[in-house]
């Protein structure tokens, strides 16, 4: 308890250290630095139920194909409220809007720690979903990100630093998880690192208070919108969010199913499988500190083709074996290639409409890329206790082959395509 104590303080002191450096010489907004401190007490729900969610319902459910359930129902309340959390920013803006989100976190977090003191399967799926509503607003902040900055040229730099935001979320959701277990020990394990995560929500939606909604360009007003048909027929926007989807959906279907095969069908312990979750998701989101200078180096199209690549080579580590080494470097690899190509992904789709627009857009956009993961999610338990670990992987193979499509696509045939905005590089 004293050693998970501590660990966390520490993540809390690095998150404060690296805002005051981000406030004193990125010479980004305000806004910036607010998403930076808020987004990961808020996102940190998401490790955690990756961690312990599948753990949980092993002890739950009455069928061990359904224990990936309450995280697949976490991957589907996000997809399901992407488009009411878009169209709810239009009417309220974005700091309202995300408290509101914040908000089903909180009960999400309170149902969730009584459910395992009642053990109540059907209860702990309900939190998943609230869980899930909650991460569609955190998702919006990319955007909000993106918005807040004055300059073109500040974009990839503000996106890349909100991502990596998330690697506090990395650290601090599994460690909070541990912490968390000794605080009901008596009476049954878990319920209390829920407690702790309704606490961390409270605290995010307070440093929200302090984010100014960023204002639509008088330019911009005057553009007439077009119709969201007429947007999503463009292939840059196709690009994008193929790229997004397929990314975040492979992504969580084998992040979803690692804790599952390390500790329940191999006999990894809970230390050795937080290691390779605490890992992976740390290497999802501690590249964004080069991003946006590959993208000024060698442009989106070839972090595109990288971040395929990176997908292939995770399929052939997953199936050389089951140590704790096959699934670390797998995970890592996972990561790199999901920041790469989710990176890319939303970069592009930034070019695809004018700011009047972005709303609608966006909420296709989120709902597209979540629904895809809800799915990839929701058939990882299914899949994996049915044919096991490499028969998983194995499946992945034809949606890498569709990533390399997108990419080939992306860098032989680019100079053709045009956005509303700007000529592609």
């Amino acid at each position: 308890m004293f050693h998970n104590s501590v660990t966390t303080l520490s993540i809390l002191v690095v998150l404060i250290v690296t805002v005051t450096l981000i406030s004193k010489y990125a010479n980004l907004p305000k806004n910036i630095v607010i998403l930076f401190l808020a987004q990961p007490f808020v996102a940190a729900s998401i490790p955690i139920m990756v961690f312990i969610g599948g753990i949980v319902a092993t002890g739950m459910a009455s069928n061990p194909s359904l224990v990936t359930l309450p995280l697949g129902m976490t991957v589907a309340g996000l997809a399901s409220a992407t488009i009411p959390a878009a169209f709810l920013t239009h009417k309220i803006g974005r700091r309202n809007a995300t408290i509101v989100g914040m908000l089903s976190a909180f009960i999400g977090a309170i149902i969730a720690g009584i459910s395992i003191l009642e053990n109540n399967f059907i209860f702990f799926c309900v939190s998943g979903f609230m869980l899930g509503i909650t991460t569609a607003f955190v998702q919006q902040l990319r955007f909000a990100a993106i918005e807040s900055v004055d300059s073109e040229k500040d974009v990839n730099k503000a996106l890349s630093l909100l991502m990596f935001a998330g690697l506090f979320s990395a650290f601090l959701g599994p460690e909070v998880a541990m912490f968390g277990t000794t605080l009901f020990k008596d009476t049954i394990e878990f319920a209390g690192v829920f407690f702790i995560l309704a606490t961390m929500v409270i605290l995010a939606m307070l440093i929200m208070l302090k984010f100014e909604n960023p204002q639509i360009t008088t330019l911009e007003k005057t553009i007439p919108a077009r119709p969201l048909t007429i947007i999503i027929k463009q292939p840059l926007f196709i690009i994008s969010v193929l790229a997004a989807a397929l990314s975040y959906g492979l992504m969580s279907y084998i992040m979803t199913s690692t804790p599952l095969s390390m500790h329940q069908m191999h006999g990894h312990s809970l230390a050795d499988t937080k290691w390779v979750i605490q890992s992976h998701i740390a290497a999802m989101f501690l590249p964004s500190l080069m991003t946006t200078w590959l993208a000024d180096k060698i442009g989106i199209r070839y972090i595109l083709l990288i971040g395929s690549i990176m997908f292939a080579l995770v399929l052939v580590i997953a199936t050389q074996g089951h140590s704790v080494l096959h699934y670390w470097w797998a995970l890592i690899v996972l990561g790199v290639a999901w920041n790469f190509l989710f990176f890319s992904g939303t970069s592009l789709l930034h070019l695809c409409y004018h700011d009047h627009e972005k709303h609608k857009v966006q909420a296709f956009n989120d709902f597209s890329v979540f629904s895809f993961q809800g799915m990839s999610s929701l058939m990882a338990g299914w899949v994996l206790f049915n044919y096991g670990w490499s028969s998983l992987i194995l499946s992945a193979v034809p949606f890498v082959m569709v990533m390399f499509v997108i990419s080939a696509f992306y860098i032989y045939k680019n100079k053709y395509l045009k956005t509303n905005k700007t000529a592609i590089e």
